[in-house]
């Protein structure tokens, strides 16, 4: 990803798939990078996308493409998302606390940058103990399978309690949250101290029929939001 202030990646799992070639061509101009959910109808009962998409798709774009693996044995995807030509690896902290260490050297190994992500209900505490090894930090705020589910708002302090942990080991890690980032969520989201952020459904594809507008909408959305708590932020140092 990249490293400017905040980044939105789009949840590929929720664009229309009679329409991916002008919907790519769209999203690689608006937006920031790409989000692959790969499920393997166990970790999590649904089967989405997998590497060959991945695959099929990389030359078509250049921005990063982000891939979250909810699978039971996320050993089995690496070098299939590898050779795909992915960008950074998110294995779940609940599949891999057997052999983090591997997978993240092998991840590392292989040019990409490493993600950890956490289910809702998973501490952060769990992970602690190789935070200085990962890049990205992806905070589940529903559980994991499905688009559209409702926030929860319990991860809000697993939020901060990320943030202030990174300040205080100066930990490099990004935090993105992954699950119902839209209009209503996206302020609370960032006060807390998310960085990056996915679209999908209710963020994106939903704003409006035609995609580009959609995107605009997004964007603009997320704007206010960073707008009214830099605002005040700026009023409490002042």
């Amino acid at each position: 990803m990249e490293t400017k202030k905040h980044n939105i990646l789009v949840s590929l799992m929720c664009m229309d798939f009679l329409d991916i070639k002008e919907q790519l061509k769209i999203l690689e101009e608006e937006m920031d990078g790409y989000h692959i959910d790969i499920m393997d109808g166990h970790f999590c009962k649904n089967i989405t996308l997998s590497p060959d998409f991945a695959k099929a798709i990389r030359p078509a774009v250049k921005k990063p493409m982000d891939v979250h693996l909810m699978t039971t044995n996320p050993s089995d995807w690496l070098d299939p998302c590898i050779e795909a030509g992915v960008d950074m690896i998110s294995p779940h902290a609940e599949t891999i606390n057997t052999n983090a260490y591997r997978t993240m050297q092998y991840i590392a190994g292989a040019g990409k940058k490493v993600g950890v992500t956490l289910n809702p209900a998973t501490a952060l505490s769990y992970i602690e103990h190789y935070l200085n090894r990962i890049d990205v930090m992806t905070i589940m705020t529903v559980d994991v399978g499905f688009a559209g589910q409702k926030f929860i708002p319990e991860m809000l302090d697993k939020i901060r309690q990320a943030k202030a942990l990174r300040e205080e080991k100066g930990y490099h890690y990004r935090i993105l949250i992954d699950g119902s980032c839209n209009k209503t969520t996206y302020e609370m989201l960032l006060e807390a101290g998310a960085d990056d952020f996915i679209v999908g459904g209710s963020g994106l594809f939903s704003l409006h029929e035609d995609l580009r507008e959609a995107c605009k909408l997004c964007k603009a959305q997320f704007q206010e939001a960073v707008d009214r708590v830099e605002g005040r932020e700026r009023a409490k140092n002042a």
